[in-house]
């Protein structure tokens, strides 16, 4: 939202008040309070009928500064606000005649006391992160229409990038851009989000969080190219700067205040397979599906039942239609003794005509007007309501209905929209605020199923297939891209809305392989299937017509299975990297930048990601196999050719449909298993430790890991001349190494003791 017109001119219908001049300070413990009026006081009179701002800032956490400013805090707050977790810190909070410095860790808020000097400048020890002064925080009233925001602007360095805001399908660098946090059902095509955090980072390494699930809309160094501006309805604004020193350290540092992401378990990394969304289809149909990708060799590890799979109309009762499938037990009984997981679709909504609408409207569990009617809509389904899942006997209740479905013998639940929610003249059992609930309704909603699916399945064994989100969703994996088209373009903005994602503390993604709307040509299905296979979780998934691979062509089919068993041979080493992003917050995949912060080359880079810390990756988004990109410094080895990579530049490369870049990283040790068919096998049995190119006094590690995330083998290369020395501890004894580019290289096994 902007409030200026230009420099000078503050907009016609907005009266602004700046925090302009430092006007007093208390000291409480470890909480900062500073005062600053709208204007310079230059003598006692100047004092009367002028607002003033307040700024509180404590610490939740060593190197997090909160931040909270206010007009009038005499409102109640309806709450809710994102949770965060606070350890209280140690502090430092100094005084000098000329600043106040209030420290956690190396990280500063320097606060400047001398007169017509206001400014609170934000440091990493002695670096300059960012800043807040003259015309920046503020209070503003239109007059118009008599709403007040609170307004914060950030100051971005020359060359500084920023990243992140949830998952966007807008350019990766979100300099110039308007972001509004408002979840939406809007497909991939525009500035519209499923997911909307209110967290970025910039390439400084450090990070800024609005504490608020609320309507917050971001000026991206576009209100102000020289800043980053977000504001929000109300008396009062809380916002975090998150310093982890370097990007990776900042996600890691933000997913310890916003939680991090459960690790899922290791059969959820397979390929799943649905019946697609509108498409005709039976038992018989999903029979043939399922035997078909068995017969052509192609490992399936999950199915997928969409929406039909319940009686139109009727979404959600939660009931199997028994005239397509009258005998679900039975059918889900013979597809896992296929060794198969079984998903299947959910969402919030009650339409008016399920069995659960009169029981919600009659307990209470449905979302209601201020008048206490029912709040509905024919949008979706006819006459639907909505879960109040801030009513824990509702959260209970939809529980109940989900657990005989897992009795059943399902094993996951899709949880579909939680977008389409309400905020006008709604009433909450809680309470809340329903602009507030708008967004945060998606993690009470996912919560909910992960935390049933945890209960009921056991820690490690829970997983979703989640659409929308809000700030701490990433506690309740998977989530996914939503509505993409059968295209490159929409391919590449697929990619780039996951990277956004991976910058909000989000661990694990997937996309709909070949795009959901229209359907792709063949070429395009088999570019997406190394890019889907290729990313931390992977699904066949489309809208009006189905996903299995000879509907494209009979190569679709050994496509396809080159790369899903190419996934399940990396096991050892993604489910390493999937069990660092549950305990440090690391997303599998990641930007470029976030793995390289010094390469500026790799700032922009939206093409290409890493998957983990020694896979770089980049998908093909042209039928002519044509593919250009950017190799960071050092000596790669194609995962696919071996072919040797000299790094420091850009490439430019044609592939056929059986290869693309995957580069190994250099002083990169490859867990690869002995398992090509399935993802949850023992990772430590008859594994093959890959050697990347080692230059000589180069170091490796890496760890295997159980079925649980647990280490249980740890493993070390140093090139010494030419000689890799290969360390190896724990595990049955059962691996052998492999040298990866033609090195010419002894290797020496030195047996570790414990």
């Amino acid at each position: 939202m902007k409030f200026t017109s230009g420099f000078w001119k503050v907009r016609d219908e907005i009266t602004p008040l700046y925090a302009v001049e430092y006007a007093g300070s208390r000291i409480d413990g470890g909480e900062l309070t500073v005062y600053a009026p709208g204007k310079s006081i230059k003598s006692r009179g100047d004092i009367l009928n002028l607002g003033m701002l307040t700024i509180r800032i404590t610490s939740p956490m060593e190197d997090v500064l909160k931040i909270s400013v206010s007009h009038f805090e005499g409102q109640a707050d309806q709450g809710p606000l994102t949770a965060v977790s606070e350890c209280s810190p140690r502090v430092s909070i100094v005084e000098s005649k000329e600043d106040i410095v209030f420290q956690t860790g190396r990280t500063k808020a320097v606060i400047d006391k001398r007169p017509d000097s206001w400014g609170i400048r934000f440091y990493d020890g002695d670096r300059e992160l960012t800043s807040t002064g003259f015309k920046n925080m503020a209070y503003m009233k239109n007059r118009e229409n008599g709403k007040c925001y609170m307004v914060e602007q950030l100051a971005l360095d020359v060359g500084e990038y920023v990243y992140g805001m949830g998952e966007r399908f807008t350019p990766f660098v979100k300099n110039g851009q308007i972001v509004e946090m408002w979840n939406e059902d809007g497909g991939t095509a525009s500035e519209i989000a499923y997911k909307n955090i209110p967290f970025y980072m910039t390439n400084k390494g450090y990070g800024v969080l609005v504490g608020d699930p609320g309507d917050i809309s971001y000026e991206v160094a576009s209100e102000k190219v020289e800043r980053v501006q977000f504001s929000l309805e109300g008396e009062r604004l809380d916002y975090y700067i998150i310093n982890g020193h370097t990007p990776k350290g900042t996600i890691k540092k933000y997913t310890e205040l916003t939680g991090k992401p459960s690790l899922p378990p290791a059969w959820s990394f397979g390929l799943w397979l649905t019946t697609s969304f509108t498409t005709d289809y039976d038992e018989g149909t999903t029979s043939g599906f399922i035997d078909g990708m068995a017969e052509r060799d192609i490992p399936l590890q999950v199915f997928h039942f969409d929406c039909f799979w319940m009686e139109g109309y009727e979404w959600c009762n939660f009931t199997w239609d028994a005239n397509t499938f009258p005998d679900p037990v039975g059918m889900l009984k013979r597809y896992h003794e296929k060794g198969l997981k079984i998903c299947v679709w959910i969402n919030p909504y009650i339409a008016q005509k399920s069995s659960l609408f009169k029981e919600g409207m009659e307990k209470g569990y449905l979302i209601r007007k201020k008048n206490g009617a029912v709040w509905q809509t024919d949008m979706w389904q006819a006459g639907m309501g909505v879960v109040d899942f801030t009513n824990p006997d509702a959260a209970a209740w939809y529980q109940e209905k989900l657990k005989i479905l897992l009795d059943m013998g399902v094993d996951c639940f899709k949880t579909d929209f939680g977008e389409r929610i309400p905020v006008k003249d709604i009433a909450y059992h809680d309470g809340s605020d329903p602009v507030r609930m708008h967004n945060y309704y998606t993690y009470l909603y996912n919560k909910t199923v992960f935390d049933l699916l945890e209960r009921e399945r056991g820690k490690g064994e829970a997983v979703l297939f989640a659409r929308s989100a809000a700030a701490g969703g990433q506690k309740f994996p998977v989530h996914w891209g939503g509505d993409c088209s059968a295209s490159y373009p929409s391919m590449a903005e697929t990619l780039r809305s996951g990277l956004s994602l991976a910058c909000s503390g989000f661990g694990f993604w997937s996309h709909d392989i070949g795009g959901f709307e229209s359907t792709a040509t063949a070429d395009v299905y088999k570019r997406w299937c190394q890019f889907g296979l290729l990313s931390s979780h992977s699904r066949l998934h489309g809208s009006s017509s189905y996903r299995v691979p000879w509907l494209f062509d009979e190569e679709a089919c050994d496509v396809l299975r080159k790369f899903a068993k190419l996934k399940c041979s990396l096991m050892p080493y993604l489910y390493g990297q999937a069990a660092e992003a549950h305990e440090e917050g690391i997303p599998v995949m990641r930007p470029m930048f976030m793995e390289f912060p010094e390469d500026r080359a790799c700032e922009t880079l939206d093409r290409q990601y890493m998957l983990g810390d020694s896979l770089l990756v980049a998908p093909v988004f042209k039928e002519s196999g044509e593919v250009e990109y950017y190799v960071p410094d050092g000596k790669w080895v194609n995962l696919l050719s071996e072919q040797l990579i000299e790094g420091g530049r850009w490439r430019k490369e044609t592939f056929d449909y059986y290869n693309l870049p995957v580069l190994v990283k250099h002083n990169s040790i490859l867990a690869v298993g002995s398992c090509d068919s399935r993802t949850d096998y023992d990772f430590c049995d008859g594994v093959t430790f890959w050697l990347s190119v080692f230059e000589d006094g180069g170091i490796g590690e890496t760890s295997v890991t159980d079925l649980k995330g647990r280490v249980v083998m740890n493993v070390k290369a140093v090139r010494e001349a030419d000689v890799i020395r290969l360390y190896v501890e724990g595990g049955n004894g059962n691996f052998s190494y492999r040298i990866l580019g033609g090195q010419e290289v002894k290797v020496s096994m030195v047996p570790v003791i414990r």
